[in-house]
């Protein structure tokens, strides 16, 4: 397939050590940037002047900063952000270019790895991963408090995790209308080499463990569940230290999960990401390259990477084809 023609910009970020993460918000006119240097840095760029501005710098964090993570806008302009300092830091817009830190959760007994909002349709919630074994799961209240539920993950630790789409895959072919999930479903990555699938029980308001999904050899570094419009079946991406991206696939009926492995990678994978549809996924691997990946409708779908195809990759901030 050939590649249709990439275009890549380079941004200077003033960060002064590495940086772990980068976000764009829901409308893709703010960016979000998080470093070693214990600093995230918001930016502009789509202000209308096609320059890209930084607008804040955002301190509070005692440590490398890995991620960040935007909120739905419904719920205002807030951000959230987890760090080695094993503390999880919310900060809100409240005025243009004008942030403050709204809340900050320090019960993590280790480095919090990473975190994800839920969907905007379960409210405002934050679930975070920490190297300490557990998932955080933050939820806003009605009066400004939050509240923190714990889950036993990994051992070792937890590196990754992704909330499922709210809506169920069936709705998409069974009906022109959505139909809501009658539970709020969590998929996670670990040090353990595993992938695990959590559901949430409103009667009990717990967590229980639906799926273990062994397949990896080395440690878990991410995990990404793709929106509802890329397919009729639930589909989580996961990859790992082993060199090697799965794609998991839920089938309605059963509720048992298959894999497809893309080609080996020459290095571990530290993370992967689906396009806001969920037709593609973006593979970043330690030798500073972003491959994209896509399921074709030709091909021989018996083979272990089943459809998927290279459609482009960029390497060390220079696209090129697929």
């Amino acid at each position: 397939m050939a590649a249709a023609t990439q275009q890549t910009e380079t941004i200077e970020t003033l960060h002064e050590d590495l940086i772990h993460d980068a976000q764009l918000d829901y409308y893709g006119k703010k960016l979000a940037t998080c470093s070693s240097d214990r600093t995230i840095r918001v930016y502009d760029v789509q202000d209308g002047t096609g320059q890209r501005v930084q607008v804040a710098e955002l301190k509070g964090h005692e440590g490398p900063v890995w991620q960040v993570a935007w909120a739905h806008p419904q719920f205002g302009v807030l951000l959230a952000s987890c760090s080695y300092d094993r503390k999880v830091c919310v900060w809100k817009e409240q005025a243009p270019n004008h942030w403050v830190r709204v809340y900050v959760y320090d019960g993590h007994d280790s480095s919090v790895n990473a975190l994800a909002w839920a969907p905007a349709e379960l409210g405002l919630v934050l679930a975070c991963a920490s190297a300490d074994t557990r998932v955080t799961i933050l939820t806003h209240q009605a009066d400004d408090s939050w509240t923190a539920t714990k889950i036993g993950a990994h051992q070792i630790g937890v590196n990754g995790v992704s909330w499922a789409p709210a809506y169920e895959p069936a709705a998409l072919v069974a009906s022109a209308s959505k139909q809501l999930s009658t539970s709020a479903q969590l998929v996670t990555g670990g040090c353990d080499n595993l992938v695990k699938v959590w559901r949430h029980d409103p009667a009990t308001q717990e967590w229980s463990l639906v799926a273990t999904l062994a397949e990896h050899t080395d440690w878990v570094r991410d995990v990404a569940w793709a929106p509802i419009a890329s397919s009729p079946a639930s589909v989580v991406a996961s990859c790992s230290q082993d060199g090697r991206v799965l794609i998991w696939t839920r089938d309605a009926t059963s509720g048992q999960w298959t894999h497809v492995q893309l080609p080996p990678f020459d290095s571990a994978v530290w993370k992967v990401s689906w396009s806001l549809t969920g037709g593609i996924l973006a593979v970043s691997t330690g030798d500073n390259k972003v491959s994209l990946w896509q399921e074709s409708l030709q091909g021989d779908s018996a083979q272990p990477h089943g459809n998927w195809v290279q459609i482009g990759s960029v390497h060390d901030g220079q696209a090129v084809q697929g």
